[in-house]
Formats: structure tokens, C-alpha cells, sequence
């Protein structure tokens, strides 16, 4: 066995306790009762640092060293040069966290869960706190602002400064348009919420519009979660997730395509990176996850969004929502849903907003955590900045905390730095299909026939297939000439809403 073969077999081992881990993560938000979040804690703090251990291991290091030492002047774009640099800049990392901190971490997890559940319905802010976060970024270490370090484990490679400006160019772009669109929105001659939809008919509904994208149901499940997500353990088991209000229809809809643009990327990394029950050629951590967490949300983003809320896809599918429920949309037709699902109006909530008014959300709790994190604001004064910065975007202020501050389950689950993630998965959605109608003149003709097959095969070759291999910027340079831009995105908003709302 060649050094770099024994490296692989040992992360090997890691990667199947990160995937307990995993599993043990999707039972808890998806079967396991609500007692059962103190001993959870408890066992997920345990494999965290039985993995931890493992990991920065002496046994680790001298592997790697080995390994570097017998592919020194190896192609450096090959998948094992790539997969060996960043398994050490990985335990490089993770020798600066702390057992003890990681065990915390993953031990308050879901206890806090279950706080903000509570916390959430009581209006009780005073539940959540920031030290912990604050010391994880002070292990890692940084040089300019310990958001730098905390986004690191989502987004390598981005910083505080650089998404400043990325900020400053969405907000140059999507403040004058919003307004535009607020001068011209008007009630829709139907409310289609009006009605009940029965969550039966949902879940059936959910399941056919995964599969009609291509997510594959004998290599991934659909479950219900208070918080949609996916979650994998190889490209042959990808789990996602969606919620149901009986009330409100896409909300379940846009969740299962999300998701399953989520679980897209994962069934089609390329199956040699797969860690087989034998052996496998490259380091097995790194066959799941895609390049970034903003990478990944390009894929959910741009399933949910620049397909699935397209007037060509609800041209030939709202037949399918109509069969379902009849009596519901009896007074309805393709384009009254189109416009429906599409309608921007500023929102107190998240995960209900619309294209336009969504990456503001994404800035206002990016701006918070950036200033709780150096200290410029304390968790006490949250809720009063919280409020003002939603007056400043969106021109709303919240009623209570509960549709405020505390809506969101990421902080009390301990996950700073992560928001920014879904502004850069829709800014490289954008990017990535135009990409794709520029390499498949044909596209627009096949998405309007519903023919996904021919855009994922091409989404497959470009990107999912790599898994980490490549960074994000990486990526958009190998697909779209350039590195990260907001003009493409910008772009794709303008035209649609300018013809949704006959802004011209």
C-alpha cells in the first residue's frame, strides 16, 4: 500500500464517524422526540471528539507527511494532490480548535435547538448567547475581523472586507428595483392561500416535483423537518427535507425543490470519489459537501428560483398542482400562479421572502453578526438593531421577536457565519446558467419542453461531479470566465421583474 492509499484508508475511518455523526444529526431534527436533545448532545460531544482525535491525530500527521513527501511534483490539479492539500490545511485548522470546545459546541447543539423552539414561541431572547462562538474564532485564529474565521469552515477563502463589497453592489442593484416594484405592485384578482391544501396531497406533490428535476428516490429519501435541510452520507444516500402549512402551498413546494437542488450536487459527485465498504482512490472526506456551502446553495438556489419559480416551468407543470387540488385552484391558471409565487412583497420572514427582498435579509444578519462578533453591539440590544435594520431594508418593523430576531435557528444552533452562504449561492446561480445557455444554445427550448435532464448532465460535467475538488471561484472560472460577480444576478432580477411588473 502506497503512502498516499494508507492516508486515504485512515481519513476513511474519520469520514464514517463524521457520517454517525450525521446520522445521528438527521434523526434528531427529523424523528427524535423533544426529550431526547440533553442525551443527543450528549453523544454527538462524544463521537465529535472521538472524530476530533482521530484526526489530529500523530497517526495523522505522519500519514500526511508521508503521503506529501511521496507526491512531491505531482500534478497539482489532479483530484489526490488537490484532496491531500486540503486534508492538511483541514488538520491544520482543526489543531487550533480544542477538543473540549468542539465537544461544547456539539453538546449545546441540540439543547439550544430546543431552547429556540421555546424561546422562539416565549419571545425569550435572553436564551442566546455568543461567547462560545467568539472563542471559536479566537482559536482558529485570524488577521482583520473573527468573522474571517468562522466563515472559513463555510466559505474558504471569503472575508468580512470582501463581502462589504459584495454587499455594497447587491444593495446599489436591488434597493432601486424593490422600490420600483413596491410603486407597481397591486392584489393579484385571486388570493390562491385562501383555501386549504390538504398535506397529503402535498407530500405527493413534493415527491413528483423532486423527481421531475431528476432527484433520485432510490439513493435519497424526502422527510419533514421544522427547518428544511439535507443532509449525505455518500451519493448513494442523500436525505432532504420539507415543512407543510395547510395554508400556504409553496411553502412546501420551493422547500422539496431546494432541497433537492441540494441533493442534486450530492447524487452526482463522481462515484470514484465515493468511499466504497473497500478501498477507495481519493481522501473520502472530501466526496460530499461541494466545493463551499455557497456553492452548494448555488444548486438549491437555482432549482428553486431560476427554474422552478420560472413562468415556462408552471406553464407546463401548475396542471400537475390542479390535479391535486381542484377545488383549490379552480379559479386559477398558470400565470395568476406564476405571478403568485413570484409577487415581491417586503416580508418579516426569511424563508418566505421573494428574489428581490431575500439577499437583504442575508445582509441584515450578516451586518449583526459581524458587529456582535467585534464587539460593537451586545446580545441584549439585538432585537432594537435587529428592527431598525429591518425599517432601513424593507421598510417593516417586527411586531415581536418571534417574527424578528428569533426567527432563525442557526444562531442558537451555534452556526455564526453561515447566512452569507445563501447570497452567494444565488449570486453564482445567476453566473452558472447563464454559463449553461451560453455552452447549450438549445436550453431555454429544452427547459420549456421540462426536459431538466440535458442542463443536469451539463451541471454534472461542470461542477457537481468535482465535489470539493475546486473552489468556488475555481468553478465559476472554469464554467463562466470570472470569479465571483453580482452583475449576472442583478441582471436575471431586472429582466423578470421588469416584465412581471411591466417596470419599462
Amino acid at each position: 500500500m502506497t503512502a498516499y492509499q494508507s492516508l486515504t484508508a485512515h481519513i476513511a475511518e474519520y469520514n464514517d464517524l463524521l457520517n454517525i455523526l450525521n446520522t445521528l444529526k438527521w434523526d434528531m431534527r427529523t424523528k427524535m422526540p423533544a426529550g431526547g436533545a440533553a442525551t443527543r448532545g450528549a453523544q454527538l460531544a462524544t463521537l465529535t471528539k472521538l472524530a476530533k482525535d482521530i484526526f489530529v491525530s500523530d497517526k495523522t500527521a505522519r500519514l500526511l507527511d508521508a503521503a506529501e513527501a511521496e507526491m512531491a511534483g505531482a500534478d497539482a490539479d489532479a483530484y489526490a494532490t488537490r484532496a491531500l492539500q486540503q486534508t492538511r490545511d483541514a488538520y491544520e485548522l482543526q489543531k487550533r480548535i480544542p477538543a473540549e470546545l468542539l465537544g461544547r459546541l456539539a453538546a449545546l447543539g441540540p439543547e439550544s435547538e430546543a431552547v429556540w423552539a421555546s424561546a422562539k414561541d416565549a419571545d425569550d431572547f435572553a436564551s442566546f448567547q455568543l461567547d462560545i462562538n467568539i472563542e471559536l474564532a479566537e482559536a482558529i485564529g485570524y488577521e482583520d475581523h473573527p468573522f474571517d474565521a468562522l466563515i472559513q469552515q463555510f466559505e474558504p477563502g471569503m472575508t468580512a472586507a470582501r463581502l462589504k463589497v459584495i454587499f455594497g453592489q447587491l444593495k446599489a442593484g436591488l434597493l432601486p428595483l424593490l422600490g420600483r416594484i413596491v410603486d407597481k405592485d397591486a392584489p393579484l384578482p385571486v388570493d390562491l392561500w385562501a383555501a386549504e391544501y390538504d398535506v397529503d396531497g402535498q407530500k405527493a406533490l413534493c415527491h413528483e416535483m423532486a423527481e421531475l428535476i431528476g432527484f433520485d428516490f432510490e439513493r435519497g429519501r424526502l422527510d419533514i423537518a421544522p427547518h428544511p435541510f439535507e443532509i449525505s452520507f455518500t451519493r448513494n444516500d442523500v436525505r432532504i427535507t420539507t415543512r407543510y402549512d395547510a395554508n400556504y402551498l409553496p411553502m412546501s413546494i420551493f422547500a422539496a425543490l431546494h432541497e433537492a437542488g441540494h441533493g442534486l450536487y450530492e447524487q452526482n459527485i463522481a462515484p470514484a470519489l465515493t468511499r466504497s465498504a473497500l478501498t477507495t482512490d481519493f481522501i473520502g472526506q472530501y466526496a460530499v459537501g461541494g466545493a463551499s456551502y455557497g456553492a452548494h446553495e448555488f444548486s438549491s438556489r437555482m432549482w428553486e428560483n431560476q427554474i422552478g419559480r420560472s413562468r415556462e416551468f408552471w406553464q407546463l407543470h401548475f396542471c400537475r398542482l390542479q390535479a391535486r387540488f381542484p377545488d383549490q385552484l379552480a379559479d386559477a391558471d398558470a400565470e395568476l400562479f406564476y405571478r403568485a409565487v413570484n409577487r415581491v412583497r417586503p416580508s418579516l420572514i426569511r424563508v418566505e421572502a421573494d428574489e428581490v427582498t431575500y439577499n437583504l435579509h442575508i445582509m441584515l444578519r450578516t451586518e449583526i453578526e459581524m458587529a456582535l462578533l467585534e464587539g460593537a453591539v451586545t446580545v441584549a440590544e439585538l432585537p432594537e438593531l435587529w428592527n431598525a435594520k429591518m425599517q432601513e431594508y424593507l421598510g417593516l418593523t417586527p411586531p415581536d421577536d418571534r417574527r424578528g430576531v428569533l426567527q432563525d435557528v442557526h444562531w442558537s444552533a451555534g452556526t455564526f457565519a453561515n447566512f452569507p452562504c445563501y447570497t452567494i449561492g444565488n449570486i453564482m446561480s445567476a453566473q452558472v446558467l447563464a454559463a449553461a445557455h451560453q455552452h447549450m444554445p438549445e436550453l431555454a427550448e429544452q427547459l420549456a419542453r421540462g426536459e431538466y435532464a440535458s442542463l443536469l448532465a451539463w451541471l454534472t460535467e461542470a461542477i457537481y461531479q468535482h465535489g470539493r475538488a475546486y473552489s468556488t471561484d475555481e468553478l465559476l472560472r472554469r464554467t463562466s470566465v470570472e470569479g465571483l460577480s453580482v452583475a449576472p444576478l442583478l441582471d436575471y432580477l431586472e429582466r423578470k421583474y421588469s416584465d412581471l411588473y411591466q417596470l419599462n
